[in-house]
């Protein structure tokens, strides 16, 4: 079936290519960067005080920023799914970081279609570069089964905590560092005692390699970094998992190592994005090229206990961060850059989420994209036009880990958490006048707690892999916080 679908679209693409060509010679390069465990609030373009993120910042000037702009999940594996499936989360295949069956629950199928698919169809070059972490090197989900031409990085997620791995992939082949490895598990995670290679250095330099190499032709780069995602298993056994060449600018800051290595972390990632920025133009693909940049969930408190996200507000002063529904944990930055396309300059609020990437990245190849899809295009804000822009009736959001959860935004101003499927466990904030989420009105908006909770069972579909845990009798506590975002 996935088979027969591809090739539909792949007609149809040519065929959308012969009209479109009339009036444009070719459709846009795509770069998609991706950053992992970035909060809200940890770019200086949305408010952060103490890193510096200048290459960032000025893409926000010399662009389209998203101040309303969400995650696809609140973890990993699952928020990469729906941006890759363009379904959210009560419908894409990965739902979290593990399911009732392993391995199998944390990798796309064969008959799931991929934006790099349709890409790919219409005539693209694709490539990943960094974290996959939805299908090993043996399964269907591998990347190069799902619709990327070239692989370079981690495919398991778990060996992308370390930053100094011993090895990484170029497709399914071992490429070894100069790194050692401390192992801890199976899967390469550790950390190292020599440290030589630095993923994220690498990263960029295959994507900037890519840029030059792939330019003859429309191309697609998913540029999937690990930073600042802490290396788990350091921290555990050492206790500082910021892992990063050096602390540069911050090496003589009073701070605890942790707190050094996520403010260096970031700052060496923006200084990465300068260099493929400056790429663009060198090559003069800067015009053609839709730079967007984003993160997978909100800010981590996994550095170690010499860590507190809360010492950078690295969710913007909303409540809470990774593993959480609330704003913390899923609102992220979007950045958006394309000059002559993108207005400069420019934010919008408009409500819009990762699973919106899919019909976006099909709209501008001039592809046609699967119909059952939880995505709309974001186009209309890209090239300015904000008032014509069509939003979601709802977004949802399912998480598993600790106890079965549910989210749901309605109308832009409604957001409703569920911690089982019981409406006594209901809780509903006004973010239009509550944007923190710090006062719960469910029991004075009864009609509106009727209609969230309805949404969340429809927009629910059942699967073997990821099932509901027993209900929780005890309401979720709210935690009050007097900041802003």
């Amino acid at each position: 079936m996935r088979r027969l679908t591809l090739l539909l679209l792949g007609i149809l693409s040519a065929c959308s290519l012969c009209v479109s060509l009339r009036a444009v010679t070719r459709p846009p390069n795509i770069v998609f960067i991706l950053a992992d465990d970035l909060g809200y609030g940890d770019l200086g373009c949305y408010g952060q005080d103490k890193i510096a993120t200048p290459h960032l910042d000025r893409m926000a000037k010399e662009g389209l920023r998203f101040t309303r702009f969400y995650a696809g999940s609140t973890v990993c594996a699952p928020s990469r799914s729906v941006t890759m499936t363009g379904q959210h989360t009560g419908h894409t295949t990965v739902r979290g970081n593990a399911g009732v069956k392993g391995a199998v629950a944390q990798t796309l199928r064969a008959e799931d279609v991929t934006v790099a698919e349709v890409l790919q169809a219409a005539g693209y070059r694709t490539a990943l570069v960094g974290k996959w972490g939805l299908g090993e090197a043996d399964s269907v989900g591998a990347p190069w089964l799902q619709g990327f031409d070239e692989f370079f990085g981690f495919l398991n997620q778990t060996h992308a905590h370390n930053h100094f791995p011993d090895h990484l992939f170029r497709r399914d082949r071992r490429v070894p560092l100069r790194n050692d490895l401390v192992p801890a598990g199976t899967t390469g995670a550790g950390y190292a005692t020599r440290r030589v290679d630095y993923a994220n250095d690498l990263f960029f330099d295959e994507g900037l390699t890519f840029l030059g190499e792939a330019r003859a032709r429309p191309f697609f780069l998913y540029l999937a970094l690990t930073v600042p995602h802490a290396n788990n298993e350091r921290s555990r056994l050492l206790g500082d998992g910021q892992e990063v060449p050096d602390y540069g600018s911050y090496a003589d800051r009073p701070w605890s190592p942790a707190t050094k290595g996520q403010a260096a972390m970031i700052s060496r990632m923006d200084e990465g994005v300068g260099r493929v920025l400056a790429r663009l133009r060198e090559l003069g693909l800067d015009e053609n090229t839709l730079v967007l940049f984003s993160s997978d969930n909100g800010p981590h408190r996994e550095g170690g206990p010499g860590y507190d996200p809360a010492f950078f507000n690295a969710s913007g002063g909303l409540r809470g961060i990774k593993r959480d529904l609330t704003e913390g944990g899923i609102r992220v930055p979007l950045i958006a850059r394309w000059p002559g396309r993108v207005p400069a300059g420019v934010s919008t609020a408009r409500p819009a989420y990762q699973g919106d990437l899919f019909a976006t990245f099909a709209e501008l190849a001039g592809a046609p994209a699967p119909t059952a899809l939880d995505s709309i295009s974001l186009v209309p804000s890209l090239h300015g036009r904000l008032g014509d822009q069509r939003e979601h009736e709802f977004l949802y959001w399912e998480f598993y880990e600790r106890t079965y959860r549910q989210a749901v935004i309605w109308q832009g101003r409604w957001k409703g958490i569920r911690t089982a499927r019981d409406q006594a466990t209901f809780e509903l904030y006004d973010l239009a006048n509550d944007p923190a989420e710090t006062r719960n009105v469910a029991s004075s908006e009864v009609a509106v707690v009727t209609t969230l909770a309805s949404q969340m069972d429809t927009a629910h579909r059942p699967t073997p892999h990821w099932s509901f845990p027993s209900p929780s009798v005890e309401p979720k506590s709210v935690v009050p916080t007097s900041r802003a975002p």
